[in-house]
């Protein structure tokens, strides 16, 4: 029997009807079975029109699944709730049935007169807690009196549209957690590794690809056993069978001990972990969650690291507010901050020239501070106080396992000065085999880190400095001469403190100041004497020897007045008697006798210090040294407390 003849039928039961829809839907799912179900409802009732929808509460808006009327399909339609005969069917929650005058009723609804509407019947698709999901209804062009069969026969197809839609809403909601399951375990930092009960690995998030050194896709269907060591193999063994004896619910633990597991290349490591197991259709699987405890230990000495270059940084910082002006009026001088004005706003290399202590760190932080790297980092490296056999792990960082005793990954100075400026103070003490590495920096950017194949491009602007002849180097061989003419494209000589007398009372009122400060008394009196006796002295340790010699007047002062006496390395003639012109040239002291005074300056400072090198009280910043550099001098000029 076809359904028109079934509709003409006044006889039919629910049996027969149920039997029809069964029939014309069992074979589909979602959008087909919905549109079958409509196909068969408006059959069997004999109707005009059918449809299923789904209700949308927050837009009180109406979405048919399938809408048919008057032998027209209407696809993807949607309807607002409020004015429609739909309307007492989802906020009643029970069947509504309107025999005739239709347009009558629900003058509101435009959509019913266009299509003749006169009768509606609708039943509403409950979920398991009563709450409106959508309906099934039908209208006819023609009054649809009151008929238990059909509103037995609606709620038939109600009840079989309403489990459907349930099961589309859980498959929806069992697809949407399945994403969300496999999102977190791919995002997720530790490594997750899913087993069966022969411990094949059926999954293997990213974070165990990256743990393990290897692609899921290589691993999936093999054994676990080849990432584990002998001892942790029995060990997972039997905590796998521990697990497996377990009650549903307390089948999961934490490994003591963790585990000793191995990369694809063999590299052993210990892990934390924990282990879990569940059952299913497909059998017994397992989770393991891994942590590999190297990658903390690192972590925590990257903290360590940035800590103390935090460390490093706050004391270069406070280095530079110690003396943030180049203090002088002096034509020498003025000659030098004319250069350094010129070249600050460019990206050109810069060398550095002039005596050990006239500034040059200070010159470079000028040219660093009005350029327009000024707001990205001012890396100093002094090249004379690291160990040659680190210095390309300072200048360019290292890999984990690069070589003896490097632990961890770290980054070297280049790459901290990306896009800022770096300054590599006594240039001239490079071993020949970094000074070509350094030359390609200079001149591709580019830089392989030790022990990595990776490379590195950085924007660095290069700001060198020197107290040695880098060409007369060049010309010995000590030196690459094409490094030199790389670095030497913009010169800028700073002049020595005996060429720059007229500084030298602005200079010296300046440190006065600022020691006495620093150690907390008035500033004492700086008299016409004392300068003409700064004045004619020499200074073969330049702005620096300056520094130390008043900072050891202040500290012996008294009754307000500098004491001199103590604190020059020697008594210098009195201005009267050596014209300021000829004070430099009766004063030409030998290598040896410079050596002489750097040696007894570095004593006297060791010993008001209490022979301590380091810390704020120590000697090195007495004298304005870096305690590698105080260390490495009094090495070389044989100096000890014993002796």
């Amino acid at each position: 029997m076809n359904l028109e003849n079934l509709a003409q039928t006044q006889t039919i039961d629910e049996d027969q009807a149920l039997r029809y829809l069964v029939e014309g839907t069992a074979a589909v799912t979602g959008q087909e079975f919905f549109t079958e179900l409509v196909r068969n409802l408006g059959g069997v009732l004999g109707v005009c029109g059918a449809w299923v929808t789904e209700y949308r509460p927050n837009d009180r808006v109406l979405h048919a699944f399938s809408f048919l009327i008057n032998g027209e399909w209407r696809q993807d339609y949607e309807y607002a709730l409020d004015g429609t005969p739909c309307q007492p069917v989802i906020e009643g929650g029970g069947l509504v049935h309107f025999p005739e005058r239709l347009v009558q009723l629900f003058p509101d609804d435009h959509a019913l007169a266009r299509i003749g509407a006169v009768s509606y019947m609708a039943m509403p698709l409950l979920d398991t807690d009563g709450k409106v999901m959508g309906h099934v209804g039908v209208l006819d062009n023609k009054p649809m009196p009151h008929s238990e069969r059909s509103e037995r026969l609606l709620r038939i197809f109600a009840a079989r549209a309403t489990a459907e839609l349930q099961r589309i809403r859980a498959e929806q909601t069992v697809r949407e957690n399945m994403q969300k399951l496999s999102r977190l375990v791919k995002g997720a930092m530790d490594a997750i590794i899913e087993l069966d009960g022969a411990l094949t690995i059926t999954l293997f998030n990213p974070s165990a690809e990256k743990v393990f050194r290897c692609p899921g896709e290589k691993v999936l269907g093999s054994g676990f056993d080849r990432f584990l060591s002998v001892s942790s193999r029995q060990k997972l063994a039997m905590l796998v069978k521990e697990l497996q004896a377990q009650k549903e619910g307390r089948r999961y633990l934490w490994i003591p001990g963790g585990l000793t597991l191995c990369t694809l290349d063999g590299e052993e490591f210990p892990a934390e972990a924990t282990l879990s197991c569940s059952s299913g259709t497909q059998g017994v699987f397992f989770t393991l969650i891994l942590r590999d405890l190297n990658e903390r230990i690192e972590a925590e000495k990257r903290i360590q690291s940035l800590a103390n270059q935090a460390a490093y940084l706050r004391e270069e910082l406070q280095e530079a507010q110690n003396f943030g002006e180049i203090v002088g009026r002096g034509e020498a001088l003025l000659h030098a901050l004319r250069d350094v004005q010129q070249v600050a706003p460019t990206d050109t290399t810069v060398l550095i020239l002039g005596e050990t202590g006239t500034g040059k760190e200070l010159f470079a932080r000028a040219i660093h501070s009005a350029s327009p790297r000024r707001d990205k980092p001012l890396i100093k490296v002094n090249c004379a106080a690291i160990p040659s056999q680190l210095m390309e792990s300072e200048f360019f960082g290292h890999e984990r396992g690069a070589f003896t005793g490097a632990t961890s990954r770290r980054e070297g100075r280049f790459a901290l000065a990306d896009g800022g400026t770096i300054f590599l103070d006594e240039i001239g003490e490079l071993s020949l085999d970094l000074q070509a590495k350094l030359l390609r920096v200079l001149q591709e950017g580019e830089f392989e880190p030790v022990g990595s194949s990776r490379t590195r491009k950085v924007d660095v602007r290069v700001v060198a400095a020197t107290n040695r002849d880098l060409l007369e180097l060049s010309k010995e061989g000590k030196f690459r001469e094409d490094l030199y003419y790389r670095l030497n494209v913009f010169p800028v000589q700073i002049p020595p403190l005996r060429d720059r007398g007229e500084d030298i009372p602005q200079l010296a009122q300046a440190f006065v100041e600022h020691f006495a400060k620093r150690m907390g008394r008035p500033a004492p009196r700086l008299a016409p004497e004392d300068i003409a006796r700064l004045r004619a002295y020499n200074w073969p340790g330049n702005v620096r020897e300056l520094q130390n010699v008043i900072e050891r007047a202040v500290i012996t002062s008294r009754d307000g007045r500098l004491d001199l006496d103590r604190a020059l390395p020697e008594r210098a003639p009195a201005a009267s008697a050596v014209p300021q012109g000829e004070a430099s040239a009766t004063r030409v002291l030998t290598a040896q006798e410079l050596l002489a005074l750097e040696r007894e300056n570095i004593v006297r400072a060791l010993e008001s210090c209490q022979w301590r090198v380091a810390g704020e009280r120590g000697a090195a910043n007495l004298l304005g040294l870096n305690p590698s550099t105080l260390a490495s001098r009094m090495k070389a000029l044989n100096i000890s407390r014993s002796r």
